[in-house]
Order: structure tokens, then C-alpha cells, then sequence
């Protein structure tokens, strides 16, 4: 049976009561014997860093490591304890997760983050304290939320006494656009595939009332390519026609292709396409316009050449 989530007042109530036991019960109580978190962040989707003030008994000459651990297994990286410019010892660290791109091979899950400090024969595990959270910033870009390579997810979050921890999930099957090639008869859109390999895969271009159906193959490694004919994407009417293309396979969902795996909050104006004019065979002259909607949905526009006059 799947576990239903708990309503999301309840979750905030949980959280506040958890920040309330956090501050005023155990940090208090852990000061002195834990490092303290200044920052922490999952950048490119797939990197945590993080920069942690040490206690006042840790010498700037230790040796230092980042431990991951979750039910028995273990995986360890380096990091790097300095005397800071304010007289005190900080620590840097830069773990790369995930075995497809060369770093931690995580499972899924939710794994406890500590640093390990060795001098001589002494050798000390020292939690690492989330105190504040992270918080998204503003601007043109964003968080990554995924691994741009792999669609892997990687979420900081901290325990009930605040210890650091990351958390692991597999991606949801995406179709991700990776190049669109316009000629003047017609249009090629190469994809890729994440969180998945689809079987005997085909694309649907779909626009009101319309379908055209095209076989997808493989284009080098990892990379399928689907194309139409712009002469049967002619607009019939006066105005615009807007095709959505759209991915089926033996095993997998149905999903619309897209760009979803990037950081810009406007993937419309950042990833935007130059507009071609063309003239299919035993059509009138059109305009071909492949774009992104701001939720990421890859999307060609045909319009009449007069609209756009």
C-alpha cells in the first residue's frame, strides 16, 4: 500500500516544532562538539559544498574528509580545514555525487553527512550542524534541482538535532531536447531520454485536431532524432498552429519532450530559436518558430507568413 503524505499544514506545524527543538534544545547542548554549517548548497544539480566553522579545539593542520553514511555503506571525500582570516579554523569541501558522472555512487535514500579529522595517531568524527537551511536566491537563474547529466536529485536537509544529510532520488522518465536542426522541407529534433531507455520509441507531433506520427532513431550515442515534414505542419487556418511533440514507447509513459534540467527561470527568452521562413512544396510561404513555454515544453509554432507582417 502507498504511504500517503501528511497534509502540508501538518508538515510546517512539524517543521516549526522541530526548528523550536533545534535552537533551544540542541544546539545549546552540541556547541563545542560539532561543526557549524555556514553554508551549504547543491550546485549543478550534482555538487554539495560546503564551508563549516570547527570548533575551537580543531588545529588548522588536520587532516579532513567528508564521510556519507546510510544503513552500513559509507563512501568519503576529501576536504580541506584552514585557518580562517578571522583567527578561527574552517573547513571547505566540494563532494561530487553520483557514478554515472565520476563521483559518489549514492543509493537512494537519505544519507547522513559528517567530517572525519585525523592528526597523527588521533583520529575524531565531528557531525556537521545545518543550522539555517537553504534558501533559494532570486535572479534570471535558479537552483539546479536536478543533474543536469543524469536527472538525479539531491536535496540538503538536516535530522531532528540538526546533523547534515542529503537526500537521494532517482529521476522521473524525461524526454530532453538537445538540438533542433529547421531546414526548408523540414524540421529534425534531437533527444535524449532520462531516467529511462524506451523501447521501440515514436513521437507524436500534436496540434488542435492534428497528429502526425514519426518513428524515432537512434543518433549517436545516447540520442534519439525524430523528423517531420513541414509541409503537413502548414497552418490550415489563418493564424498560428502550435505542435507539441510528444514521446511514447513499449515501456515507458507517454511525456512531452522539453528542456527541464537547466537553472534560468525564463528557458523561453535563454534557450530561444531564430525564426525561419519557408516554403513548403505546394504550400504557402510559413513561419517556423521552435520555443519553449515557461514550464520547459519544447513547442514549434507554424504561422501564416502574413500574420507575421
Amino acid at each position: 500500500m502507498k504511504r500517503r503524505r501528511p497534509p502540508r499544514a501538518l508538515r510546517r506545524r512539524a517543521a516549526r516544532v522541530r526548528s523550536v527543538l533545534l535552537r533551544r534544545y540542541f544546539l545549546p547542548r552540541r556547541q563545542g562538539r560539532a561543526a557549524v554549517l555556514r553554508y551549504a548548497a547543491v550546485l549543478d544539480g550534482q555538487t554539495v559544498n560546503l564551508h563549516a566553522r570547527m570548533p575551537h579545539w580543531v588545529r588548522p593542520d588536520e587532516n579532513a574528509r567528508i564521510e556519507l553514511r546510510r544503513r552500513g555503506r559509507r563512501h568519503t571525500t576529501g576536504a580541506r580545514v584552514y585557518a580562517d582570516h578571522d583567527g578561527g579554523v574552517a573547513m571547505d569541501a566540494a563532494i561530487l555525487l553520483g557514478q554515472d558522472v565520476s563521483g559518489l555512487p549514492l543509493t537512494p535514500g537519505r544519507w547522513k553527512i559528517r567530517l572525519r579529522l585525523s592528526h597523527g595517531l588521533r583520529r575524531r568524527a565531528l557531525p556537521l550542524l545545518l543550522v539555517d537551511l537553504p534558501v533559494p536566491y532570486g535572479g534570471p537563474t535558479r537552483p539546479m534541482e536536478a543533474s543536469a547529466a543524469t536527472g538525479d536529485r539531491y536535496r540538503l536537509g538536516r535530522g531532528v538535532t540538526g546533523s547534515a544529510q542529503v537526500t537521494f532520488s532517482r529521476p522521473q522518465p524525461s524526454a530532453e531536447v538537445v538540438r533542433v536542426h529547421v531546414t526548408h522541407s523540414q524540421v529534425d529534433v534531437t533527444f535524449r531520454v532520462v531516467g529511462g531507455e524506451p523501447q521501440t520509441p515514436s513521437v507524436e507531433f500534436v496540434a488542435s485536431g492534428r497528429r502526425l506520427a514519426a518513428s524515432a532513431e537512434r543518433y549517436g550515442d545516447g540520442l534519439w532524432q525524430v523528423s517531420a515534414p513541414l509541409h503537413l505542419m502548414a497552418p490550415l487556418r489563418d493564424r498560428a498552429e502550435q505542435w507539441d511533440l510528444v514521446l511514447g514507447s513499449d515501456n515507458l509513459r507517454t511525456m512531452r519532450l522539453g528542456r527541464r534540467l537547466h537553472d534560468v527561470r525564463n528557458p523561453g527568452r535563454v534557450f530561444a530559436y531564430r525564426q525561419t521562413a519557408v516554403t513548403p512544396v505546394g504550400r504557402h510561404p510559413m513561419l517556423v518558430l521552435p520555443r519553449y513555454t515557461p514550464a520547459g515544453n519544447f513547442r514549434i509554432q507554424c504561422s501564416p507568413m502574413t500574420e507575421a507582417v
